[in-house]
This record gives C-alpha cells, sequence and structure tokens, in this order.
C-alpha cells in the first residue's frame, strides 16, 4: 500500500468530518489507520479543531440527542457511551443537560407505556419487574422509572424485592 501524504489524509479527514459529527477519538482511528505517525495525525486532528471540522461539545449534544430522540437511550446509556468515545465529562454532563426534562420524563413514560402492551403473560408484579429491566437497560435512572411505573400501574408499586 502506497503511504499517503500528510495532505492527502486531511483532505479525507476534511471528507469524513464533512459527512457527519464525528469525535476526536474516531478521526483519530481513522488517521492513524490510514498510516499516519502519531506526531502527524495530532497536527491534522489540531487543524480540523482549529478549523472547527471537529467539536467534541457539538458532537456530544448531537449525540445525546440523537440517541435519546430515535433510539430512545436514557441519561444513563449515553454518557456511558460518550464516556466510551474519551468524551470529557463536563462536556458529556453539558450534552445531557441539552435534552429537555419533560421531553425525557415523557418518552419515558411512552416507552414503558407501549412496552407494557406486548407483555402478555405474567402477574402485575412480573410485569412490573420486566419493564423496569427494560426501561434500565435502555439506561434510565431507577427513580424515574419507579415513579412512571407507579404511574402507569395505577399507584401500585411492585418493586419490594427489587431494592
Amino acid at each position: 500500500m502506497n503511504q499517503l501524504s500528510e495532505k492527502e489524509v486531511l483532505h479525507r479527514a476534511l471528507i469524513y468530518c464533512s459527512a457527519a459529527e464525528r469525535c476526536k477519538q474516531e478521526v483519530r482511528k481513522k488517521i492513524e489507520a490510514l498510516g499516519m505517525l502519531p506526531d502527524a495525525a495530532e497536527k491534522i486532528l489540531s487543524y480540523l479543531e482549529k478549523e472547527r471540522y471537529l467539536d467534541e461539545k457539538r458532537y456530544a449534544c448531537s449525540f445525546a440527542n440523537d440517541k435519546f430522540r430515535f433510539n430512545k437511550w436514557g441519561h444513563i446509556k449515553i454518557a456511558y457511551e460518550l464516556q466510551k468515545k474519551g468524551i470529557a465529562s463536563q462536556i458529556r454532563i453539558d450534552a445531557l443537560h441539552s435534552i429537555d426534562d419533560d421531553d425525557y420524563e415523557r418518552m419515558l413514560f411512552e416507552l414503558l407505556k407501549d412496552k407494557k402492551k406486548s407483555i402478555r403473560k405474567g402477574e402485575e408484579h412480573e410485569k412490573w419487574i420486566k419493564l423496569f429491566r427494560f426501561a434500565a437497560s435502555h439506561g434510565f435512572e431507577s427513580e424515574m422509572i419507579k415513579r412512571n411505573l407507579k404511574q402507569i400501574f395505577n399507584g401500585n408499586e411492585y418493586d419490594e424485592d427489587m431494592e
């Protein structure tokens, strides 16, 4: 394989970053996969940040909102995935705050309501536990899940053995 010049790698990185929001980690991997040495990769990354092709804050907010709206993920799962991508703690927090609280609560309620319809068998207690686990696997907070389940199950709480 022919070694690409720094200019060619920069051009490919510009195209890559123009196609969609990217985080620094994704672009670094792509650049290094093209055979760039770490010093040259950092130089390219610096240029991309300076010219605003790369912006971790913008990426994190976009990622958080997309995963919330389209994948119906909660704060916990979104924060975990952003952490895996090397996004700084304060940026993760700001990205999570960009999700509207009312929309977040409404999304969880609708998610649980829809899922409850698909659970055919079992007693109310078993359904409660299945729904709790389902929402937790989507990254929603325990207290918020319990509050919404209580509302869905008409005030009944079935979470005694979940503590």
